[in-house]
């Protein structure tokens, strides 16, 4: 090699990831695993939430004529499985669950943040209903959507109380017809989110189990996460879409803020009582930590553990090697937001306490 051609290719070593990417993309895809409601239309629960209501991505790239097109999916998490893998999408929003099945089989997809940590999962039962614990829901009818982040942590809560999915009779149902099936009593239980609380104030059904205040094993976790195709090809821009989010996140987390963010997320049909009711007591920059600290890293590890005990998903694979921490890192320097959010270990406690 040529002294010449040895400091050219030191050259472009050196040169930051996205300053050697391609031409700009013309439009950045991103599929929700939520189905749009309310008016106007929009989604809940997470940062990625509020950043679609604000337009903050859209706002990141429109000086560059860089379209924002979303997607959002009724199927849930196997529904953006599908979609990543015809390639029509370059980022999804989506739970731990699906992501991981598709990991495991085969699709190529990096986790660049966190979108939404240690959402609770409820279960509702008729108010009439002679089960007063979840080992009570044995031989029962009960509704859970397969497949998403819900899945893993009820299966988990199953096994808690002696029970695994054989023991009951599962039906497979989305969040809105599992709703319709639990108030006229064509099921005897439904696991699901806070949607069930509307049901509750009805008077249509009675709570039997909530995960705040439980173990964070029985929550759900979600991300963003980016097709490595696109992340090859578009560095810079994987780059700016992080670097939105986790200004979102930052936003959403300031505890001034709490009712906006909750009223925001209250357009899409979940009454704002019920938001202010399933996140009292929590701290913004909990739940909405864009972060991977050890706490959620060991999650995803444990789900992926899970999942293939449970025979959820095909294999296991390297959890740490899956997620892509340079855009986080980097965003993160470029905010100065290294030191805001907290750092829970594995056991759940805050580092340092």
């Amino acid at each position: 090699m040529t002294l010449s051609r040895r400091h050219l290719l030191a050259a472009t070593l050196a040169t930051p990831l996205w300053a050697r990417a391609a031409a700009p993309p013309a439009t950045i895809r991103i599929g929700v695993a939520q189905p749009l409601a309310g008016s106007p239309p929009s989604f809940s629960g997470s940062s990625a939430a509020v950043a679609h209501a604000k337009g903050w991505i859209e706002e990141e790239f429109k000086a560059d004529g860089i379209v924002i097109d979303w997607s959002f999916f009724k199927g849930a998490g196997p529904a953006v499985n599908e979609a990543v893998s015809n390639q029509q999408i370059d980022f999804a929003l989506q739970g731990d669950l699906p992501s991981l099945i598709g990991k495991a089989a085969g699709l190529k997809t990096r986790l660049v943040a966190a979108a939404g940590a240690r959402s609770n999962i409820y279960i509702g039962v008729p108010p009439d209903s002679p089960a007063k614990t979840v080992a009570d829901l044995r031989g029962k009818r009960v509704a859970l959507f397969k497949g998403t982040n819900m899945h893993l942590p009820a299966v988990r809560l199953l096994e808690a109380h002696g029970l695994t999915e054989r023991d009951l009779k599962i039906v497979n149902l989305d969040t809105a017809s599992s709703l319709a099936a639990l108030a006229t009593r064509d099921i005897d239980a439904s696991i699901g989110s806070l949607d069930i609380l509307r049901l509750r104030d009805k008077g249509q059904v009675r709570v039997l189990y909530r995960s705040k205040g439980d173990s964070p094993v029985f929550t759900r976790q979600s991300h963003l996460l980016v097709t490595e195709r696109f992340a090859d090809a578009h560095p810079e821009a994987t780059q700016r879409v992080v670097k939105a989010l986790l200004r979102s996140a930052r936003w959403a987390s300031e505890e001034v803020n709490r009712d906006e963010v909750l009223r925001l997320w209250a357009r899409a049909g979940t009454p704002f009582e019920h938001w202010k009711e399933d996140y009292d007591g929590d701290p913004l920059r909990v739940r909405l930590n864009p972060t991977f600290d050890p706490f959620l890293v060991g999650r995803y590890k444990e789900a992926v553990d899970n999942a293939v005990r449970f025979k959820l998903a095909r294999a296991r694979f390297d959890v740490d090697a899956w997620i892509d921490r340079r855009y986080l890192t980097a965003a993160l320097k470029e905010l100065k937001q290294e030191t805001y959010w907290p750092v829970f270990q594995v056991n759940g406690k805050v580092a340092g306490a």
